[in-house]
């Protein structure tokens, strides 16, 4: 129940303008003048089933898929909310106006379920190992995309880390560099707040020591280790020193998910074959 709860307030914390600029950017993307193929199809009313084709799939980005089809005046039913593995809908309205939608709604869809179920697998990996800490995305996402990746990350159980550069303080190396410069030449005193710590140790081992080190003299300190990262070797950073592992392959090289809109013909609806189930 709490987790139905938070995804509850994820989905309903998106405020609606954003919803509807974001749908309107991605329709006039994909169909900036004309659309031919529309006239020829018609508006009669039709009825369209949403398919997985991705076995396992983390259902994410329900909100932003229903935008879209609001928006070229079609309705979405969906049978299961955010999170779930079991992927139904189906998508009613005009058919030139359904497939106006079609793209749109599906890359954002596809993409956003892709990255959930990423980070769905990376906790299960974390719970399997018994560790504690966060698993977290960073700010490697797709430009204009942000929003829908970093909802994504939320649906499959990860932390979205800082949203922008005004989320937190976090100096990295090249900050460092630039602020040593400006104290050598000026003489002045910066002090900072640091919500976590970087390094950049080889190897891997030589991290732990450091970590552990830092920790048994700052206990309230948290840690953080990134760079390199990946699902194959995210299980070499646990640790009980280490409180948070970022990764960027979260989003960059993330696998898709597959989904596609089935026009059901005439006399199929009550004949059509069950959606896939996975789980």
């Amino acid at each position: 129940h709490h987790a139905e709860g938070m995804l509850f307030l994820m989905v309903h914390s998106i405020p609606t303008y954003s919803l509807t600029r974001l749908a309107r950017e991605w329709l006039a993307e994909d169909t900036p003048n004309f659309d031919p193929a529309g006239v020829c199809v018609g508006s009669e009313e039709v009825e369209a089933k949403l398919l997985c084709k991705t076995p396992h799939t983390v259902l994410a980005g329900s909100p932003f898929f229903t935008a879209v089809f609001t928006e070229v005046g079609c309705t979405v039913d969906w049978m299961y909310q955010e999170g779930a593995v079991i992927v139904t809908a189906v998508v009613r309205g005009p058919a030139r106006c359904l497939l106006l939608g079609e793209r749109p709604a599906l890359n954002c869809l596809s993409r956003a379920s892709g990255i959930a179920t990423r980070c769905s697998q990376l906790q299960l990996t974390a719970k399997s190992a018994g560790w504690h800490g966060e698993v977290a995305g960073t700010r490697k996402t797709t430009p204009g995309f942000r929003l829908v990746e970093k909802y994504a990350m939320l649906v499959g159980g990860t932390s979205m880390h800082r949203q922008d550069l005004s989320g937190m303080v976090m100096l990295k190396d090249n900050h460092v560099w630039g602020i040593s410069k400006l104290l050598s030449s000026r003489n002045k005193t910066l002090t900072a707040e640091l919500s976590s710590t970087h390094f950049h140790i080889s190897p891997l081992q030589e991290l732990h020591v450091a970590a552990r080190d830092l920790k048994n003299e700052f206990p309230s300190l948290q840690i953080e280790a990134s760079g390199g990262v990946t699902p194959e070797n995210v299980a070499s950073y646990f640790s009980s020193h280490v409180d948070i592992i970022s990764l960027g392959c979260i989003t960059q090289g993330c696998p898709v998910s597959d989904f596609s809109l089935k026009v059901q013909k005439p006399g199929e609806k009550n004949n059509a074959p069950p959606l896939p189930i996975y789980s």
